[in-house]
């Protein structure tokens, strides 16, 4: 077992080597062969993992591979946790890397960085499987930071580009604050755990759950601090407010790895993280009631900003944040496998609709904005029925994998009897309408509609045989196929039965799944409840109102706009956090240096210290130069002066004068 762990996790590594450093010599066609090889072995190899794991009766695997260090008694390891839990994240991520890799084929085949961006993604599906497959909190920091690293590479692929290098600094520099709460959560845990091996943690964790440390003047549960500083690493990479703020700049990067970022890979890191540490966040009631508070907020805010983008990327981007917000309220109500079952889910119908937008960019000639698009389903019909099929999963169409997994959050949450729940519920209720206004809002503009298509773009469509190549439609269609079916036939064991065994833990007394559990009669009947379920009505209503106003009245926008005008400048001013992050902390941090530097090194250091000692030194030989006339009697009159000066002083002090 050790063997096929090793080949999945260092296939992708092999293939990003060989792209990275030898893709001039091979050629464009040999460096995706060997890269989607790689990921693609991982993706088969990931599926047996699973089968043994759920069906096969496989033991948990949980050993070192490596030793890197021993410091005391601590060793510092490379070592391998495959769990259920693993290896479902496993299926996940090399699946849809899998996925993007063949749609990168035909997406990128005239880019000049073709080997390079291959030989990055490789390395981007090789640090998210270190991280997953981690039995360690060190091996999770590694994994941790070399997603962050790639992501930085990817973004600002197009280093050409301003806004490309303005949005990977921007992602590098946010993750930055997260990652410094994780690493103080690291360091409590050592500190007050003794280990950092996940299985010594739990169990340190578990045999003295009321321990306490000393805490700006106040004693804190340990279990509480940790949690927290491990949540707010998870804050940065799966971006919620207020580490927001990078994820929408993202799309500055290739469409292919705008879907690897949002759908599969790094955003989900901080899910995943949470869910690991169940039995940590199990002991504490104020850091899931931060978990579940905070994902509402971001469920429920940043989807609204969704409705007033017009760059289909970033409609799209919104929506990751909302729904990243509805996998942390599954988790801060305990409902751990209801986030994590909704990761699976949003992971193929998020990646569906990433590379269906990257299909109608490409289309289009690298057009972006929606106001541009419309009535683009005579002219995409692949692509537009798959991004139906996205859409309709992603609003929660009953029967759809969506409907499964959001619906089963919103009712654990309803369920939860926990601080910020009610409003949690709230949230996350009116989010599907939002849900569903912005989705359509987008599926009407590009797909329906009056056609307004830029000149040049459409004489770019004319000249194309193909306005989309086959190598990037058949991995929508196949994307399509769980982002419909996926949620039906594993709601039941996932979230009912005992899919994952130990490696997610719930006490028994905030186990709302297992109250779901009695009223649970199958997915047909669960997707039949969606009659008298308010999600589904308000779903409905949403699709509606994006087809009133889009297809039958679109020219009562500019009025609602202008009646509305101060919300939708907050909206587009995304309530001013990068204003705050820009001008403030930036901006703020620009101003304090150069103060410094002009008061500080050209003031003090340079002025006083350096250029002020030398003036001193040289006025003084100045002054003694003029002293220096050169004639014999000036020197001696100067030495009787001084003579008779001495003379007095021993004269005066002997006399008792001084």
């Amino acid at each position: 077992m050790k063997s096929l762990y090793l080949i999945i996790v260092l296939a992708p590594l092999l293939g990003a080597v060989v792209a990275g450093l030898a893709g001039g010599r091979i050629g464009w066609v040999n460096a995706h062969r060997v890269t989607v090889g790689a990921v693609g072995l991982s993706a088969l190899l990931s599926l047996i993992v699973l089968y043994q794991h759920v069906w096969g009766g496989a033991a948990v695997f949980n050993e070192t591979i490596y030793q890197w260090a021993l410091v005391g008694s601590l060793n510092l390891e490379v070592g391998f946790l495959v769990d259920r839990l693993t290896a479902l994240m496993m299926v996940i991520v090399t699946s849809v890397s899998f996925a993007v890799h063949v749609y990168t084929i035909g997406y990128m085949y005239d880019d000049p960085g073709y080997q390079r961006f291959f030989s990055y993604i490789n390395l981007f599906t090789f640090a998210m499987l270190t991280l997953v497959m981690a039995n360690n909190f060190l091996q999770l920091f590694f994994g941790w930071e070399a997603v962050g690293l790639v992501s930085y590479l990817l973004i600002g692929f197009w280093y050409h580009k301003e806004t490309a290098i303005f949005a990977n600094l921007k992602a590098f520099l946010v993750n930055r604050v997260g990652d410094f709460g994780f690493l103080l959560g690291i360091a409590a845990v050592l500190a007050y755990y003794g280990s950092l091996d996940y299985s010594a943690v739990f169990t340190a964790a578990a045999s003295a759950p009321e321990q306490t440390m000393h805490l700006f003047g106040n004693e804190a549960l340990v279990a509480t601090v940790v949690a927290i500083l491990m949540f707010i690493g998870a804050m940065g990479k799966s971006a919620q407010v207020p580490l927001h703020v990078w994820l929408p700049d993202s799309m500055e990067g290739p469409t292919p790895i705008s879907a690897l970022i949002h759908a599969a890979t790094m955003v989900t890191a901080g899910v995943f993280l949470v869910a690991r540490l169940s039995p940590l966040f199990g002991l504490s009631e104020a850091a899931l009631s931060v978990v579940l508070i905070l994902g509402a907020v971001t469920a429920l805010f940043m989807g609204l900003v969704g409705l007033v983008q017009t760059d289909i990327k970033r409609v799209i981007a919104y929506s990751t944040l909302s729904q990243l917000g509805y996998m942390f309220v599954g988790l801060g109500a305990s409902a751990y496998a209801a986030g994590v079952f909704h990761v699976m889910t949003h992971a193929f119908f998020k990646a569906l609709l990433f590379l269906g937008a990257g299909a109608v960019i490409v289309a289009l000639h690298h057009e972006q904005d929606m106001r541009r698009m419309g009535n683009l389903r005579r002219y995409l019909p692949v692509t537009h029925i798959t991004m139906l099929l996205g859409t309709l999963a992603l609003v929660g169409t009953p029967f759809f994998s969506g409907y499964y997994s959001k619906d089963a959050i919103i009712e654990a949450v309803h369920l939860a009897d926990r601080a910020g729940a009610d409003f949690a519920y709230w949230a996350v209720l009116s989010g599907v309408f939002i849900t569903a206004l912005y989705s359509f809002r987008l599926y009407f503009l590009v797909f329906w509609g009056e056609e307004r298509i830029d000149p040049h773009a459409k004489a770019h469509m004319q000249h194309l045989p193909r306005y989309v190549l086959p190598v990037m439609e058949w991995p929508l269609v196949v994307l399509a196929i769980p982002s419909v079916v996926l949620g039906y036939f594993t709601i039941e064991p996932m979230l009912f039965g005992d899919f994952f065994g130990n490696a997610i833990q719930v006490t028994p007394a905030n186990d709302v799944l297992a109250e779901k559990a009695e009223s649970f009669h199958g997915p047909f009947a669960f997707g039949l409840h969606a009659a008298v379920n308010p999600a589904f009505w308000l779903t409905v209503a949403g699709a509606v109102t994006a087809w009133f106003l889009y297809i039958m009245r679109p020219g009562l926008l500019p009025a609602i706009n202008t009646r509305l005008s101060w919300v939708v400048r907050v909206l587009q001013r995304k309530y001013g956090f990068d204003d705050l992050y820009n001008a403030g902390f930036a901006g703020g941090g620009r101003l304090l240096g150069r103060a410094l530097w002009r008061g500080g090194d050209q003031g003090v250091i340079d002025g006083v210290l350096v250029n002020g000692t030398a003036r001193t030194v040289g006025r003084l030989a100045a002054a003694l130069r003029g002293g220096q006339s050169g004639f014999l009697y000036h020197y001696a009159f100067a030495m009787i002066v001084g003579l008779l000066l001495l003379l007095t002083v021993f004269v005066g002090s002997w006399r008792g004068w001084f």
